[in-house]
């Protein structure tokens, strides 16, 4: 198996709002949440320690994220902003998890902040003998909305501490239009870019309004990728504005960045929802590799598409292809991606190599 990366998982959101130990297994999470409210309204958890071991998953982007107060539901109280101060103290918490994590559990967790951070860690992945043992899961920190960012000042604070990519949205901050609330980058969104510039940040378009990402692209003197994303192409009368159109995806593959392909069903089937009763098997794993095939049609290559899963982001095995059963099983995209004339070394790019590639590039 390739190793694989996955470039958006919201892990310390989850454990903090729904208790979850990701040291357990699959299994055990399932049982112990069996009929309760977390699974009604996030789905029955896809990852685990174990599964990424058994998927060969060596690295993933873990989010810092909380909600506004205006998009809080029962469950999620405990992860929501009324104002920027509350936001930073939520996003702060949330990047302790991360460091405790790696601090109590070195074995399995281990924070990659810096090129030499990472080449450690694939020594260690690529490793023939470590093969029969467990390795440590790296993971990237990535913001995901920027108003835990109260002052400009603080960006050198948020780099000490790990944070390597910076989303400024989920929906409309003070720093730009997002999914579901429209608009363009503001004043401040420009300064915030023109600053997280200076640190060299990775700027993740996910979640950006189309007008807020197009001047992005072209006002940003960083790296630019899009973490968790699909192709508006392929998702007509969506009404949404959560998908990337062909301009979106041209101007990420003309900076050289890389898009992940989120396997979730509403993102890849106008109309499916759980919650109408849509059967899981109306969206194969076949659907994923057409999003991923489309990047690579518009690059002309398979060096700018990759997976960004957003595992467990408010949705379960309950909303994912049929052929998944935990995040583990993304590794059969790989036969999938073969059987439509990709090669051995696409379909390892597309799995991992593409982000790493970056990752080689654009870590400090």
């Amino acid at each position: 198996m390739s190793l694989l990366v996955d470039a958006h998982a919201d892990i310390a959101f989850n454990m903090l709002t729904y208790g979850r130990d990701y040291t357990r297994s699959i299994a055990e999470t399932r049982a112990l949440e069996a009929g309760t409210a977390t699974v009604k309204e996030n789905g029955d958890t896809l990852i685990s320690w174990h599964e990424y071991q058994r998927g060969r998953i060596g690295v993933i982007f873990s989010t810092l994220f909380a909600a506004p107060a205006r998009f809080q539901t029962h469950a999620t109280e405990s992860q929501v902003y009324k104002n920027f101060d509350q936001a930073h103290k939520l996003y702060s918490a949330q990047l302790d998890v991360y460091h405790r994590m790696q601090d109590s559990a070195p074995d399995k967790f281990r924070i990659l902040a810096s090129k030499r951070d990472l080449e450690q860690h694939l020594t260690l992945w690529q490793d023939a003998a470590t093969e029969a043992v467990s390795r440590p899961l790296g993971m990237v920190i990535l913001m995901e909305g920027a108003e835990a960012i109260r002052e400009l000042s603080e960006l050198e604070m948020w780099h000490n501490r790990g944070v390597r990519l910076i989303g400024p949205a989920w929906v409309g901050t003070r720093y730009c239009g997002g999914w579901k609330e429209p608009g363009p980058l503001t004043d401040d969104g420009r300064k915030l870019l023109a600053a997280m510039a200076d640190f060299n940040f990775t700027l993740d378009l996910s979640h950006m309004d189309e007008r807020a990402a197009v001047e992005a692209l072209d006002i940003y003197e960083g790296p630019i990728v899009g973490t968790h994303a699909n192709c508006a192409a392929l998702m007509p009368n969506s009404n949404t504005n959560r998908h990337f159109t062909d301009r979106i995806l041209e101007g990420i593959i003309e900076r050289d960045g890389v898009v992940g392909v989120v396997p979730f069903n509403t993102y890849l089937k106008v109309g499916w929802s759980r919650d109408k009763g849509h059967l899981r098997d109306e969206v194969p794993l076949d659907v994923v590799a057409s999003h991923i095939d489309h990047i690579c049609q518009i690059a002309g290559d398979a060096l700018h598409a990759g997976i960004g899963s957003d595992f467990d982001g408010g949705f379960g095995v309950q909303s994912v292809p049929p052929e998944i059963d935990t995040v583990a099983d993304l590794q059969k995209l790989a036969s999938v991606l073969q059987a439509r004339g990709y090669s051995e070394t696409d379909t390892a790019n597309i799995l991992g190599g593409n982000w790493i590639a970056r990752l080689k590039t654009n870590l400090p």
